[in-house]
């Protein structure tokens, strides 16, 4: 089968709510990470055969296909189209696996996947709400196949970070010290630098605004979210603006323009389970691409799992008995942030640097998704 290989990885830093990134256009966010992938490799612009970005809550300056719209924006070939994609939480994860297939089906040549989010300006479930003026306050409600199957009670994910948290056992004081950790973890990867291959500054801001110097007495102090006992905004990920990208190619690319692959998809896949639990899908989807794979965890070196939650990566570690020593060794998503449509390839980018910087082989990506989904994907550093 051909091969899709990984050439290039880049991410804006990660901007906190109201942050340094939070006035410019989601069009230029995403171009920024656009023009400097286009930049650093010598591929002509007009020979990209797609740019396949994730995006969620695409109304206002995120709606009318904002792939194709960040391209133009960064004064590239009008000739090389775009597609936005929508997996929730998992969508440039999907990119990532798009782009593969369509370069081991031998269709494609040279894609980019990415993703971008400007959350300051359009606040996450915008898009859920939107249609409220029409009559429709949330997607599921006046669906009678979705009540009769899963209850008048839209699901959320809130709801379910708290679900596992019982079940799984994890107390309140568990998830924080959790959550410490990620915050410690993400300032000193920033104090030795280990982001600074994979960030292309914007707008003055050179590493991500969203590691925070805090402490489990702070934490003690916040309130409880949505009627939840065990879930705050403390072990909870950030909202945050952001855009990622990375360049994928085909054998004959490499080749043709004399590339120098640093990793190729050694496997994808996604699984789904109960939308109402909605954030549990990793534990079983990582079961399954490891099977589908022919590997075990001890042949992983470094895993993403996207912190949505703290209980949601803890609960994972619980299941699978993996090391959290080798899991999200830089920080998570509630020190780095989630910048939805674009955490997938923000994980993918800083996975890939990771495996350089520690010398490790294979690495293992997976996050929950809207819907109970949840994505897998294992990269082989080369």
């Amino acid at each position: 089968m051909p091969e899709a290989y990984i050439v290039d990885a880049l991410r804006t830093p990660t901007g906190r709510r109201k942050g340094g990134l939070s006035q410019i256009h989601a069009a230029d966010l995403g171009a920024h990470v656009l023009r400097a992938l286009v930049e650093r490799n010598d591929i002509p612009d007009e020979d990209y055969d797609d740019v396949i970005f994730g995006c969620v809550d695409t109304i206002g300056p995120l709606a009318g296909d904002i792939a194709r719209t960040c391209w133009l924006a960064a004064g590239l070939s009008q000739s090389v189209p775009g597609t936005t994609i929508d997996r929730q939480c998992g969508s440039s994860q999907q990119a990532v696996h798009f782009a593969a297939q369509a370069v081991m089906s031998g269709t494609q040549d040279v894609v980019v996947a990415g993703g971008v989010q400007t959350m300051t300006q359009i606040p996450i479930s915008s898009a859920m709400i939107a249609a409220e003026p029409l009559g429709f306050t949330d997607p599921f409600s006046g669906s009678e196949g979705w009540v009769r199957r899963y209850g008048a009670q839209p699901p959320t994910q809130f709801r379910s970070a708290q679900m596992i948290a019982e079940k799984w056992e994890l107390s309140r004081a568990q998830l924080e010290a959790y959550s410490l950790e990620s915050h410690r973890r993400a300032l000193q990867a920033i104090e030795q630098g280990r982001f600074n291959r994979e960030i292309v500054p914007l707008a003055g801001v050179l590493h991500d605004e969203t590691p925070r110097q805090t402490s489990l007495e702070k934490m003690a102090e916040l309130e409880f979210l949505f009627g939840c006992d065990r879930v705050t905004a403390a072990v909870s990920s950030q909202t945050c603006d952001a855009a990622s990208a990375m360049l994928i190619v085909s054998q004959a690319a490499l080749k043709r323009y004399g590339l120098t692959p640093r990793a190729r998809i050694h496997h994808l896949s996604v699984r789904a389970e109960d939308p109402v639990w909605m954030l549990t899908a990793p534990i079983p989807a990582t079961a399954y691409a490891l099977k589908r794979a022919g590997m075990k965890l001890e042949d992983i070196d470094r895993v993403e799992i996207n912190e949505a939650f703290a209980s949601v990566a803890m609960a994972w570690l619980k299941e699978t008995g993996y090391p959290h020593e080798q899991t999200n060794v830089n920080g998570g998503a509630i020190a780095l942030g989630h910048p939805l449509g674009a955490t997938g390839t923000r994980l993918m980018c800083s996975l890939l640097h990771e495996l350089e910087r520690s010398g490790g082989r294979f690495g293992l990506q997976t996050m929950c998704e809207g819907g109970g989904q949840a994505n897998v994907t294992i990269i082989e550093r080369l």
